[in-house]
């Protein structure tokens, strides 16, 4: 799939291009999108609320890349989460009139900025913030008695906020179905949707060597409900090893069975040896898209999902894994059972997997942008 001809005239038409990011701080799936986004404009300059350049390649250091006031508070490149309430302002200071193309990678306050008449405005929407519009997100997390009593008028102000910055970008483009549905629920705004770019070539040269335990990868927090992996292997008596860190391993420890091996962070080289030896990939959570799911299918690895969210849309029922209905321990565990007892075929995985390619999603973000500049700019004469 190609779109230079579409992307070259993009480039004359914009030279220049603002890529605003909610914060550089830890590499995840949204920042592939980011990295792909300054693939499509390599001339673009960079904006966020917080930016860490220790973690980051070239192709973000060795650019213009504009920090807002924030990322000089002490310890903010650590506790960047909880400045959320100061970062609607940060991101409306930014001055991007100079630009007549900004593109917004959002998830929280980044789509916020103003842009000038005649600026094309693009959003990029990973998911409405999660934090203002469902509370029961912050399930599980260590809040104290004071912060958990100012939720409700802090949560209502974010979620003003956030409606208001809902309004200022032309075009939204939602990372799945799943998250188009809630744009139109909370912001009532139209989005298209254009799935994330997954680094599937490598995932697609790794040999396919099944063993007799299940896997888990990914950070360790509570939304992500690792726990009911482990209890779902605990029922069943099946191994299981979790690689990944974060804030709720100690909370995990106390829940794995004799079968469950929690293994923390672990290298690139042995994150590619348990996949590649994984009866099935267990993935429990409610995730918006979700990368994980489509590198083990690039694997050839069959994925047992959650089937709420994302991974309906990356996961095929009985071809490249199981959907489960609730998500319970016993649910899970019927899906593992039911797995069991399925012959799927590895390259109808890798085959699916190839949906969701780098390629595929500069093509189709080049195709968006263009339309929008055809539609959005077509009364100023650009």
């Amino acid at each position: 799939m190609t779109a230079e001809p579409a992307l070259a005239r993009l480039r004359d038409r914009f030279a220049r291009v603002a890529v605003v990011h909610d914060w550089l701080t830890i590499p995840g799936g949204s920042e592939e999108v980011v990295l792909e986004l300054l693939e499509l404009f390599p001339r673009a300059e960079l904006f966020t609320s917080v930016y860490d350049p220790a973690r980051w390649p070239p192709q973000i250091t060795q650019r213009p890349v504009h920090a807002s006031y924030l990322t000089r508070i002490p310890g903010a490149k650590r506790w960047y989460p909880r400045l959320l309430p100061l970062m609607n302002r940060a991101f409306e200071s930014f001055d991007l009139s100079r630009f007549d193309l900004v593109l917004s990678s959002s998830h929280a306050n980044a789509k916020n900025v103003h842009t000038p008449p005649g600026t094309l405005h693009v959003c990029y929407c990973h998911t409405p913030m999660r934090y203002a519009w469902e509370p029961q997100f912050l399930a599980g997390e260590e809040i104290g008695a004071v912060t958990r009593r100012l939720l409700p008028p802090l949560l209502a102000h974010l979620r003003r906020k956030d409606l208001e910055g809902a309004a200022r970008p032309d075009v939204f483009v939602a990372n799945s179905a799943y998250v188009a549905a809630r744009i139109h629920r909370f912001y009532g705004r139209e989005a298209e949707v254009v799935h994330p770019p997954v680094d599937i070539a490598h995932y697609l040269r790794l040999p396919r060597a099944p063993q007799d335990y299940y896997v888990v990868f990914g950070r360790v927090v509570p939304y992500k409900r690792v726990d009911i992996a482990l209890k779902a292997a605990d029922l069943l008596a099946r191994p299981i090893k979790v690689a990944g860190s974060g804030r709720g391993l100690e909370t995990l420890r106390t829940v794995a069975g004799p079968t469950a091996q929690l293994l923390g962070h672990v290298s690139d080289t042995d994150r590619d040896a348990l996949l590649s030896g994984a009866r099935a990939l267990l993935f429990p959570a409610e995730e918006d898209f979700g990368i994980v799911p489509v590198e083990a299918q690039a694997a050839g690895v069959p994925v047992i999902a959650y089937g709420v969210g994302g991974a309906r849309e990356s996961v095929l029922d009985g071809k490249t894994g199981v959907l489960f209905d609730h998500q319970t321990p016993e649910s899970l565990a019927a899906a593992i059972q039911r797995f069991e007892g399925l012959s799927l075929d590895p390259e109808a995985a890798r085959e699916n997997a190839r949906r969701f390619s780098r390629e595929r999603f500069r093509a189709e973000m080049t195709a968006v942008i263009e339309r929008a500049a055809e539609r959005i700019l077509a009364d100023s004469g650009r």
